[in-house]
């Protein structure tokens, strides 16, 4: 199993920006599709954008697609999550997943998670 560690979190203005990353160790990441997610007080957690293990082919949820971009470092074992344009509605722990299949991260049933990173997006 990968162990995942997310961090680039923060607190930022609204319409700023931010990146996070996912270190990956245990397993081959580079095997792995990867996925970014995010929960906020009170609400479910929900997906935002998963990337295939070679990374050419990504899918986003429609709240963030054109705002955020979903990348990887397979020679450093990384995974990043780009924000622009951040809301206040923004505001969440964001996470990331590992899973051989693309299929459970758009799901939301992966067989890694990390441990979380807070994002505090302020009007």
């Amino acid at each position: 199993q990968v162990q995942l560690v997310e961090s680039g979190g923060g607190l930022v203005q609204a319409g700023g920006s931010l990146r996070l990353s996912c270190a990956a160790s245990g397993r081959t990441f580079s095997s792995l599709a990867m996925g970014w997610f995010r929960q906020a007080p009170g609400k479910e957690r929900e997906f935002l954008a998963a990337i295939i293990r070679g990374g050419g082919s990504t899918r986003y949820a429609d709240s963030v697609k054109g705002r955020f971009t979903i990348s990887r470092d397979n020679t450093r074992n990384i995974g990043y999550l780009q924000m622009n344009s951040l809301k206040p509605e923004d505001t969440a722990v964001y996470y990331c997943a590992a899973d051989q299949s693309l299929h459970n991260l758009v799901v939301i049933a992966p067989d890694s998670w990390g441990q979380g990173t807070q994002v505090t997006v302020s009007s």
